[in-house]
């Protein structure tokens, strides 16, 4: 494609949030994540190597790309192949655009200066091989460390979704700390001050745990304000439901995209069947 008309798609696509607003509304809140762990594949009759990467990957995308309003590629588990692994999530990222099915890629990247724009470069510009639509951040070098990535994301009209509120145990030694003024609040604060004026919903998102549980309520945040896109892993495997979803997140249920992976994977390779579980998936989520 010519530079210009390059420049000119840019320009056309509509910001990541308005974008993943759409889909969410006419698909339902679901994401699904892709999830090549070596029992899955095994599970599936596949070899763990990059040919049975690609065909889990593919078929997870023709199954259940029209249910989803995202797909949600686990980067660690392309990257443990190597480059035929990172080759395979190059084709499944372009595979999603083509499809029109929006992509998060989970890399939980995050560091500083240009290491920081060279992870934005690699995961948010148009014409790198590894383009999604959104990336996952780590911001605990300093929320301002991901401004290369914020800033990337907005000139091209993509998103990021950055680690908030996560329910691992080990997350409340870092994010719980400070109270009222807690680490996470100041990560959920600064993600409201990026989507500031963004109208439907932003493109700075965050990562909060489906099972965080009265965390939110405990350290008075107020995700509803923050107008951001909530990616929500926990459902299902993880022990979470719908309306724990619900509870948990009050009034700003309506933003929160649930990931379900291990719950749906389980139920290939065949198509039906996968399909069957995203469907019942979704059912299972109170609309807003």
């Amino acid at each position: 494609m010519p530079e210009q008309s390059t420049a000119n798609a840019v320009r056309r696509r509509a910001p990541f949030g308005a974008r993943l607003r759409a889909a969410m509304d006419a698909r339902g809140p679901l994401c699904v994540g892709i999830d090549p762990h070596p029992a899955l594949l095994a599970a599936w009759g596949l070899n763990d190597d990059a040919a049975g990467l690609e065909r889990f990957s593919l078929t997870v995308l023709e199954s259940v790309g029209e249910q989803a309003a995202a797909l949600k590629p686990q980067v660690a588990l392309f990257e443990r192949h190597g480059s035929a692994g990172m080759a395979v999530l190059e084709k499944l990222l372009a595979a999603c655009t083509a499809a029109g099915v929006l992509s998060i890629a989970d890399a939980k990247r995050g560091d500083i200066g240009s290491t920081m724009a060279a992870y934005a470069d690699a995961w948010l510009r148009d014409g790198s091989p590894l383009a999604a639509d959104s990336v996952t951040l780590s911001p605990y070098l300093g929320f301002e460390s991901l401004r290369p990535a914020l800033d990337l994301a907005e000139e091209t009209g993509r998103g990021v979704f950055v680690l908030g509120l996560t329910s691992n145990p080990e997350g409340a030694s870092v994010q719980h700390v400070g109270t009222d003024r807690s680490v996470a609040a100041r990560i959920v604060d600064s993600a409201a001050a990026e989507n500031a004026g963004a109208g439907t919903l932003g493109s700075t998102g965050l990562v909060v745990g489906a099972t965080v549980g009265t965390a939110l309520a405990d350290l008075g945040i107020d995700l509803a304000a923050a107008n951001a896109p909530i990616l929500a892993p926990g459902l299902g495997a993880q022990g979470a439901t719908g309306e724990d979803l619900r509870r948990t997140f009050g009034a700003a249920y309506a933003n929160v995209l649930a990931t379900s992976s291990r719950d749906i994977l389980k139920a290939g390779p065949d198509t039906a069947s996968l399909q069957a579980a995203a469907a019942r998936t979704l059912e299972g989520l109170p609309r807003a």
